[in-house]
Formats: C-alpha cells, structure tokens, sequence
C-alpha cells in the first residue's frame, strides 16, 4: 500500500478508518453533507495533488465549508447587543375582552407562545453581563393573528423625549470614538457631558444610578413598556395602557462591589444563571399587568402621558395583573435564535395600538430599519425564530434571501385572476383586520404639525424628586455613591458642576452628598423649565421595599473541605431545596472532599474559581483541620470576606469561627449557625452592616 493511500485510509472522522466509516453506515443515523445535501466522505483533510502537494481548487467541501465560517458572523445590534432568551408561553387570567379584542387575551389560560431577550445596552455582543446598565426585556407573543413585540426595558421611563434625540444619546454612552474606549460603561466624560445638558434625562439617571441598574438576576427584574400604548376593544372603545412585567421571584439587586468582581469571577453570570435555572427545571416566571386609564383620567395627571420620561405611580393608579409568563425551555442554538429573533415595536396585532409619544414613534421606524441592515434582508421575518405561527400570506414577493415559493401569476392587487379559474390570492378583512384607532389622541391634541414638544414635557424633575423620596435610606445611598463613582470619571472639569446643579432641582441632600464626594463645592441650582412639584412617594419604586425574603429560585454556596461533615452539608442542602434553593459545593479541588465519615463529596466548583459572589448565600460547614488548613487559602478568606462585604447570610458551624473571624465578619442577624436561623436568613441582604463596612456617599 502506497503512503498516499494509507493516509485516506488513516484519518476519518472521529480517529476511524474510512473502511470502519463504511462499514457503520448502514447503522448511523446522520450523514454528513454539505448545504447542497451531497454526502461528505473526508471532513478532515483537504482535497491535495498527492500526499504533501497543493490544495485543489476543485475542494468543493473545502470550499463551502470555508465560505460559510468566513460569513457566520452578521452586524451586532448598535444597542442591546449582548443579550440572553428563553423560548416559553404567555397565559391570560381571565377574558380582558373589557379592553382589547385582541386574541391573545380572549380566553382564559389558554397559552401563547413567546421567545423572551434579556439584555445590557452599551456594551458589545462580547462585553459582560454585569455592568451597571439599562437591561432589555423583550417579548416576542406568537399569537394567533400574527406576532406582537412588547420591547422594553427593566426601567419604566427613558431618557429622553424625542427619538431624534436616540442617535446622540447612544453615541455619548457608547465608548469614545477617538479611543474606543470604555467599553459598557456610562461613567466617562461624553456621557455625562451630554446628560449634564440634557435635563429631561435626570429622572431616568435617577433609575440608573440606583440599583435596578446591577439587578442579581435576570429572573429578579422588573420589565416595563415604557410608552403609553392603547388597547381597543371589539366595540372599538380606546383605553391607554402601561405594560408591566412583575417577577414571580421578586426583584433583587447586586451590591456594586459585587458587580464588579463578578465582571472577573464570570463574564456570564446573568447568562449562565438563565440557562441553568431553566435546565433544573426552576423556570423564570413574571405576571404582566398593566396600567388602564382613559384620556379624562390623563388629562388630569399634571405630566402628560405621551412623555416617556414621567411614570405614573402605582399608588396613583393601581397595576392590574392580567396574565402570567413562563419561560420553560432554553433555544436549541444561540445564533439562530437569540442573536437573530428582530423584534420591532411596530409588530402589533388587531386590538393593540400606538399613541403619539414621539419617542414611540421614531421606534416604530428604527427598529425595523436596523433589523434589514442586521440581517441582510427584506425577508428577515421568515427566518424561524421570527416567522409567525399562523398563516402569513401577501403579495410581497423575491428580495434577498427569499425562502417562500409563491404559485401563480397573483403578485399584485385588486386581481380579477379568479374570475378566470387561476388563483387570486389573498384579500382584506375589513371586520377582523387590524385597523387603527381614529380618534384623537391624550387630551384631544390635534392640529399644525410643528417641532415643538407640549408644555407639560418641562417638567423633568419632579418625577425624580418622587424616584429618590420613595427609596430607603440605603438605597439613596448607593444612588448618591454611584453618581459620585461615574461623575469622578468624568475628566472635563465643567461637567460634574453642571450635573450636581441639575441633582439640586431633584434634593439638596443628594446634590451635597455627590459633591462632598467629589470633594468640590455645592454647585448653584439650574434654573428648571417647570416649577418642580413635590408627589406623594411611591412604595413600587423601591426594590428594597419589594423583596421577598425567600430562598426560591436562589443559589446557596456550601464551602467545604476535606474532614467536612457530611451529615450538616446534606441537612443544609436539604432545608435549602425545601425553601426553593439549589446549593452549590466549593471546596478547594474540583475534586471534592472527603468527608468526616469517608465518603467523598464531588465540587460543583473550585475555590480559586468559583467567589461567593456567585452565590446569594454561603455555609461554611468545615473540620477544625479544614478551617486551619483554609486559613492560609487567600481565596478562602476572601471567599468570607467577599460574602460579609456583600451584605449576605453567612451560616457557619463552630469548627469554621477562625475562619470567619480572620475574614473580619462581624456579628449581627446575617451571620448564623447552620440551622433553622440560616434558611430563615439566606434569602435577605443585610442593608444596616453596609455603613459599617464601607464609606457611602
């Protein structure tokens, strides 16, 4: 046998021979085929003129296959590019034909197919999970008469007015153009030198300096619509609505110090925590409610609702919750699915409609203006994760890309084509089409077209004063510190004076604290455009106030080592999967340890690797050796360290106290044994250890 010969027969794929391959085709299932469905019999080597001569050109699976990875990436989003989704379904709790015949909510629990995203705004497809950011919060609704995008974001307002302003807002935020950096971060000088300028964005910094911008989980966050929309019923009555999504889980947040070291312990972490929560089968769960009102309840509002950055309190008017979202099953394939699914505000359905917020409305063009550029295409809809699940049909036809094969010569409309025994196509459904609502808009406001924004719009300071009165004492200090981390990165010298004159139409204290820790002084007031108008806070804005003292859907880190008592680590991850939890074992080899009793407990990670920052709550359980031995593990002190700093519940037996006491954990109701006091602990953060622990604005 030649050499060249021995070299065919010697590599196949997977290490066999190609006789081996032969002889096992009949008994496998999937063949291996280039796009054109032509079996391939070599996927490792190249097609060459004799054992170490040239590549032939004539290597058509060389060449396909080369062709294709050199185009397997597509355009990133500009924003919203680093994003997370589950496939799951939506179900009505009772009939809401009242406001909307929609027919999604027509019948009670019947289920709605949804593909949710979740993601950061400024940073690239390859930035981290954890930044202090805006998060997205997208539901594409499969319904039964075509497919209905609800993109929003976990923040209820926005920060500007006009979508003219949307191009200069995203170029400020995102990294400097002369220096590409930094990269997901709002916390340099064009940012803040824009919004310094820009009052109308002072409520929605607000928001985003407080810590709904560092949520813990994608599953703890609340999601919004943002706008005012409308539903219509089957009577063609208008109602206003505001979308709401209300975690199952409650909301719960990251303390700074935590976001950042998870920035190094998992890039992630948001996206690991989503796709293991689901495949353990603790599927994420959030009831939509909505706000309803009619144009003589907004009339009497003083904002005005069609104004993206005013909220309206739920003390004002109630949240009705209509239905619930469960996310139960993880995409089959990330590229094909979360990176290329294109929602659009503008994909609505009969019995929902827009409004005249002019912030909604250049989105209802943008959107789809990005997804062609993105995808390639005119025809980005019949994409898979896109398409809808009802019949779709039209007279749109050919374009890039094009995967339908339309019959017939009825390519356009009106047709007579029927008349004469060919195929019309399809035609308008006056009654059950969508059509939109005709009446005139909130307060009746019609008339000259201008560029004008109406005069309740001014008012961009009260709502934010409201925002900051109805948070808790440690919450207005981490918004305070986290105006005082990003001004302090800010190099243009003007700008942080601006920005605190601005914090003073919001609360003088704020505005002093920001910059006693700028270490400058009390800046005058910017003159408002409105009078600023004190309003009664609101309990629903706080995330503090809205915890839930709960293990479910939490993630307790147990620390081990070897001479651990087997006996407490099972009693502990027993009471903790009772509450909800899942643990986690860290010990100092992935390995694992044995145990007092001699078995041998696997790790679910290793120390080095695995912080307590990943986890909502820690047990130490170690031997008097264990703890000796950790006590000279840097990771080990820090592990403690990290979990006390970051305001967790830390359970311990008494063997583990030198290990807690050389990490400078200090007593109080988070640190306890490992009993009924740890599991009644573990689902809370400890706000009143924060001032003892680190300096706060």
């Amino acid at each position: 046998m030649t050499k060249a010969m021995d070299s065919v027969l010697r590599v196949g794929q997977g290490g066999e021979t190609h006789q081996q391959a032969d002889k096992s085709e009949k008994s496998a299932e999937a063949r291996l085929t280039t796009n054109q469905g032509i079996r391939v019999s070599d996927n490792q080597n190249s097609l060459k003129s004799g054992e170490r001569g040239p590549t032939l050109l004539e290597d058509f699976v060389l060449r396909e296959k080369i062709f294709h990875f050199d185009h397997e990436r597509i355009p990133e989003r500009i924003v919203h590019a680093r994003g997370s989704a589950a496939h799951g379904f939506f179900q009505p709790y009772e009939s809401l034909s009242d406001l909307t015949r929609a027919d999604l909510f027509q019948r009670k629990g019947e289920k709605v197919p949804v593909f949710t995203r979740f993601s950061t705004v400024a940073g690239g497809a390859g930035s981290v999970d954890t930044p202090r950011d805006v998060r997205g919060f997208a539901v594409k609704f499969y319904t039964k008469e075509g497919n209905w995008d609800l993109v929003g974001n976990n923040i209820p307002v926005f920060f500007i007015q006009d979508a003219i302003k949307f191009p200069d807002l995203v170029h400020a935020v995102k990294m400097e153009s002369d220096r590409a950096f930094p990269q997901a971060g709002s916390a340099h000088d064009t940012f803040w030198d824009w919004a310094s300028l820009m009052p109308e964005t002072t409520h929605m910094l607000m928001w985003a300096m407080s810590d709904r911008a560092i949520p813990r989980s994608l599953r703890m966050m609340e999601g919004f619509g943002i706008h005012t929309f409308r539903m219509v019923n089957a009577k063609g009555k208008s109602t206003f609505v505001k979308f709401h999504w209300k975690p199952k889980l409650g909301m719960q947040s990251l303390v700074w110090d935590e976001a950042l070291k998870l920035q190094a312990a998992d890039n992630d972490f948001h996206r690991r925590d989503l796709w293991e929560s689901i495949a353990t089968g603790g599927f994420p769960e959030w009831e939509l409610g909505v706000q309803a009102f009619d144009e003589k309840f907004a009339a009497k509002l003083p904002y005005d609702v069609l104004d993206p950055t005013k909220i309206i309190p739920e003390e004002v008017l109630p949240v009705r919750m209509i239905g619930r979202m469960v996310l139960d099953r993880n995409p089959d394939n990330f590229f094909a699915e979360t990176e290329q699914v294109a929602y659009c505000p503008a994909n609505i359905v009969p019995g929902i409609d827009f409004t005249n917020d002019p912030l909604l409305q250049g989105r209802l063009f943008s959107y789809l203006d990005t997804q062609k550029s993105r995808l390639g295409t005119a025809n980005f809809h019949q994409i898979p994760i896109n398409a809808p699940k009802c019949p779709m049909m039209n007279f749109q036809r050919d374009g890039q890309m094009q995967m339908a094969v339309p019959v017939g010569r009825a390519n356009y409309e009106p047709n007579s084509l029927a008349d004469h025994g060919e195929p019309g196509g399809p035609r308008e459904s006056p009654v059950t089409g969508f059509s939109t609502f005709p009446g005139q808009d909130a307060a009746g406001e019609q008339g000259d077209k201008l560029r004008v924004r109406p005069e309740l719009f001014a008012d961009h300071f009260s709502q934010a004063r409201l925002f900051w009165k109805s948070l808790t004492d440690s919450e207005r200090a981490h918004v305070a510190s986290s105006f005082t981390f990003e001004l302090s990165k800010v190099l243009l010298e003007q700008v942080p004076a601006r920005m605190i004159g601005n914090l003073r139409n919001v609360d003088d204290e704020l505005a002093q604290r920001v910059a006693d820790g700028m270490g400058i002084k009390l800046p005058k007031k910017t003159t408002p455009r409105a009078d600023v108008v004190d309003m009664k806070p609101s309990d629903a804005l706080s995330i503090h106030k809205n915890m839930k003292p709960t293990l479910e859907g939490r993630v307790v880190g147990i620390l081990i080592h070897d001479g651990s008592d087997a006996t407490a680590v099972a009693a502990v991850k027993k009471a903790v999967e009772r509450g909800g939890g899942r643990c986690k074992l860290v010990a100092p080899k992935i390995g694992g340890a044995e145990m007092q009793d001699g078995s041998v407990l696997k790790a679910d990670g290793q120390l080095a690797g695995t912080p307590s920052q990943l986890f909502d709550a820690v047990a130490i359980v170690l031997s008097e050796e264990g703890c000796q031995a950790l006590l000279n593990e840097a990771a080990a002190v820090q592990f403690v360290m990290d979990a006390f700093g970051h305001l967790k519940t830390i359970g311990a037996n008494e063997e583990a106290q030198p290990l807690l006491d050389k990490a400078g954990v200090q007593p109080d109701d988070g640190i306890t044994g490992l009993g009924k006091d740890f599991i009644a602990a573990a689902g809370q953060r400890f706000w009143d250890r924060e001032p003892k622990l680190r300096t706060l604005a």
